[in-house]
Formats: structure tokens, C-alpha cells, sequence
């Protein structure tokens, strides 16, 4: 059971959001040397851990200031009898732009590995995908693709998702999502549900919550089977991540951070 790759197509859904339909806020959110931590569960019982992780400085690609972002993800327990899952996903972000000028992805799960780069051609919609040979660790010619404008990885879209003005939406309203991954371009629809309040260990959190329409598949339950919730204040921060599927009932949520931009709002 690879319980971190179904809850990134969970993910997924959610981080590819674009610019189409969708009012942008400047970015208050976040900066160099936040982390959030969050644990995964499956059935109720903690099978794993994350994190996601902003440089404490920033770097330069294309020519561009970026932040530097990693999500680190791991097995925990008995978990690791299944499958010993190590992840590593990041990305070099236009700090003014939020899109993707460099992702990357190092992945270890049980005898898998994948070790892929893939570099942004923004003014050409072009991404070059390279892969590590597993032998001698040298990176492959690269493969090209066309995307979409202002394209955003996984991680660039979770991290776009936090300047998004949701005082534009009312509830049931669409955002229109796409993006790309490995090598092809995906699109999806989420819906808008308003305000909730989240029971997290730290305490209550206000929170939007957004339901990605899904299309039929083999993972999930159901159109309504994914739901995220995005702290509803001037971090919006990802608080938690719930999947119905048919294997089972899994999710993550935010346990700790540190470095925040803004004051975490908690109801206790």
C-alpha cells in the first residue's frame, strides 16, 4: 500500500489551482523560514508524518527571486512493514508571481525510487523533465512538454492557494484548477463551501473549506470524497486534508509550526 501517493492525487487536486476565474491577494501570507508539520492517518491511526518547509533565504532561478519550498513526508510504525515511505517534494517559486520556476521530487518507497528534476519555461508554456538513471545518478536528456500559462507544481499550488482573496467566493462557487505533473496536464473543479470551525490537537481552527469535484476513478468515494481546509485567516495555512476512499478513510493535519508570517488564529 503506497497510502502517500493516494493522499497526493488528494492533493493534487488542490495544488493546481490557476490563475483563470480566480482573484489573487498580495502576498501577506507567507515567508523565508516558515515550517508546518502535520501527521497522516489512516483508519484513525497515525501511519506518518510531514512537513513543509520555506528556506530561510532566498534563491534565484530564471533569473527570478524564489522561495525555496520542500514537503517532506515519511512512514511511521507499523506502517513501515507495508511500505517504507521517505519523500522529498520541492520547488523554486517566483516569490511575486507564486509559479513554478523549478520542481523536483526524491522518492523513496519501499524498493521505489525516483529521483526527477523538471525546469519551467514560462515564456514558451514548456516544461523539461529530466529523470536520474538509478545507477549512476546522472540526470537523463530531458523530455519536453507543453503546459498551461502559469504553471504551478504541487507544491507551488498549495502555497498559491494561500493568496487566494476567498472573499470573493460565495458558497457553491468554482474555482477552475489545472496544472501539471509527471507528464501530463491536469484540470479539475473545486467547489467553495464557505466557513467551518476544525477540531485540530491545537486547538479549534476557523478554516474555508474547498471540495474537489472528482471524476470516476478507482481511489476515492464518490465526487465529495476529498475535502481540504484552508485556515481562515492571514496565513491561510492547509489545516487538514480528509479522503473517503475505498480502501479505507485518510487524511493529514497540521500538529506544530513555527516562523509563521501572522499570528495563527486558534479557538480554544
Amino acid at each position: 500500500m503506497r497510502l502517500f501517493l493516494l493522499l497526493l492525487v488528494a492533493l493534487a487536486c488542490f495544488g493546481f489551482v490557476q490563475e483563470s476565474g480566480i482573484v489573487r491577494k498580495e502576498n501577506t501570507s507567507f515567508g523565508i523560514g516558515e515550517r508546518v508539520d502535520y501527521e497522516m492517518y489512516l483508519w484513525g491511526i497515525t501511519v506518518g508524518k510531514g512537513a513543509a518547509e520555506v528556506d530561510k533565504k532566498f534563491h534565484t532561478k530564471n533569473s527570478r527571486t524564489c522561495f525555496k519550498v520542500d514537503a517532506y513526508m515519511e512512514t511511521l510504525g507499523m506502517a513501515t512493514w507495508v511500505s517504507n515511505v521517505n519523500d522529498n517534494w520541492g520547488a523554486y517559486i517566483d516569490s511575486s508571481e507564486i509559479i513554478t520556476h523549478e520542481s523536483y521530487r526524491k522518492l523513496k518507497e519501499g524498493k521505489y525510487r525516483l529521483d526527477e528534476l523538471i525546469k519551467y519555461d514560462h515564456t514558451q508554456d514548456k516544461a523539461f523533465v529530466q529523470i536520474a538513471d538509478k545507477a549512476t545518478g546522472k540526470f537523463n536528456e530531458p523530455k519536453e512538454y507543453k503546459t498551461p500559462d502559469n504553471v504551478r507544481d504541487v507544491v507551488t499550488g498549495f502555497m498559491y492557494l494561500r493568496v487566494i482573496d476567498f472573499s470573493k467566493y460565495k458558497i457553491k462557487d468554482t474555482l477552475t484548477v489545472s496544472g501539471f505533473f509527471e507528464d501530463k496536464a491536469y484540470s479539475f473543479q473545486i467547489l467553495y463551501f464557505g466557513k467551518e470551525v476544525v477540531k485540530t490537537d491545537l486547538g479549534k481552527i476557523l478554516c474555508h473549506k474547498l471540495v474537489p469535484i472528482m471524476p470516476s476513478n478507482s481511489l476515492f468515494r464518490g465526487e465529495n470524497s476529498v475535502t481540504a481546509w484552508i485556515s481562515a485567516d492571514a496565513n491561510q495555512i492547509p489545516v487538514k486534508v480528509d479522503a473517503k476512499m475505498f480502501v479505507g478513510h485518510a487524511g493529514t493535519e497540521m500538529v506544530s509550526f513555527r516562523g509563521l508570517k501572522n499570528q495563527l488564529k486558534i479557538i480554544r
